[in-house]
């Protein structure tokens, strides 16, 4: 099996940012993927099928809630 770390992804269970690694099997192996989180343990198994069709969260397709408030624009008199 391979070890790789993948950029960018968030774990599902801690929310760390580029802390899981995936297990690919190679030639011959299980038709299964293994990912685990370093920080929190949490471990996921993938069918070779669902995963090549399973979208994994990233910081570009996260969603997160905005901080942002929308506010009325004011006009300012400079005397």
């Amino acid at each position: 099996m391979k070890v790789r770390f993948i950029a960018g992804i968030v774990c599902p269970k801690c929310g760390a940012q580029d802390s899981v690694r995936i297990y690919i099997p190679e030639q011959g192996e299980v038709d299964e993927q293994l990912r685990d989180c370093v920080t929190c343990g949490h471990e996921e198994r993938i069918g070779q099928g669902t995963a090549a069709r399973q979208e994994m969260t990233t910081r570009v397709n996260h969603t997160r809630p905005t901080a942002v408030q929308e506010v009325e624009p004011q006009v300012l008199k400079l005397k």
